[in-house]
């Protein structure tokens, strides 16, 4: 993966971001400038983070990937194709900072909506959800409803549900700000935990430095609106578990990080 002056990596890219801008509202007295002149590319199976001030485009960003708003200027394309086309395809799936699921249905009929929408029959359906539920360790909670679970266990639901149809990218803003710091830990177990067992290609939006780094292969730090690409971090920890939190090569990360959000500001 590459920022302004990188090395673009050998594998396929699951993201490729040229000259990338968006201005909202344009020529009028609340015009806002959110990002600006964004070249990113992003590989299939990393795990990038995005990091800055609040206010710098990191969630415009993702939703600029997503094609749920359009691009000023510059290009978005996703898995070779146009983010719109990338979206009528299905390529990618989007967990929020809330679980957003629908109170009436069950664990197992909020992950089959996407699928119910899509057309799979039911027998496939209730299959894929079982293997969802197992990948997320709530195979005992399919016939619960959302009030019956905990924070963290509903974005474990999110998370199924966004990744029950197969998609080949996980657009993920914020999932865990929501939650408190023991939760957010073990929420960030259990994401790479998936992440290493279907090697999917996820970008998360996060304010957190220490998540980042613990998260991420790459770490992409954002300057004040307009938000450019400051750094992109390489971020080689290995394999991630409960001792990472306390390695040194993790603090020097973290260091790095934050001096490069440091180096990001503007007057």
């Amino acid at each position: 993966m590459t920022g302004t002056g990188g090395a673009v990596d050998s594998h396929p890219l699951a993201v490729e971001i040229r000259g990338g801008s968006k201005i909202f509202n344009p020529g009028r007295h609340n015009e806002v400038k959110a990002v600006a002149d964004i070249d990113l590319d992003i590989g299939q199976g990393d795990f990038v983070t995005l990091i800055g001030p609040s206010g710098c485009g990191k969630s415009t960003l993702l939703r600029l990937i997503a094609a749920l708003i359009d691009t000023t200027e510059g290009t978005v394309l996703v898995n070779g194709k146009t983010a719109d086309a990338a979206r009528l395809d299905r390529d990618y799936s989007m967990v929020f900072q809330r679980a957003g699921l629908f109170d009436w249905r069950n664990v197992s009929r909020n992950i089959e909506l996407p699928l119910e929408l899509m057309g799979w029959k039911a027998a496939d359906r209730r299959r894929r959800s079982a293997e969802m539920l197992e990948l997320v360790k709530l195979g005992e909670f399919a016939r619960h409803h959302p009030a019956e679970l905990s924070g963290g266990m509903q974005q474990r639901v999110a998370i199924a549900r966004a990744m029950s149809f197969h998609p080949k990218l996980l657009l993920m803003d914020e999932p865990f700000g929501a939650l408190d710091e023991m939760t957010r830990e073990h929420m960030q177990n259990e994401l790479l935990r998936i992440w290493n067992e279907t090697q999917i290609t996820v970008v998360f939006v996060t304010h957190s430095i220490p998540e980042a780094v613990f998260l991420s292969t790459k770490v992409v730090v954002m300057s004040p609106r307009p938000g450019r690409i400051a750094a992109v971090v390489d971020n080689d920890l290995g394999e991630r578990n409960e001792a990472t939190r306390d390695d040194p090569a993790f603090f020097a990360n973290v260091t790095t990080v934050r001096n490069a959000l440091r180096g990001g500001e503007r007057p």
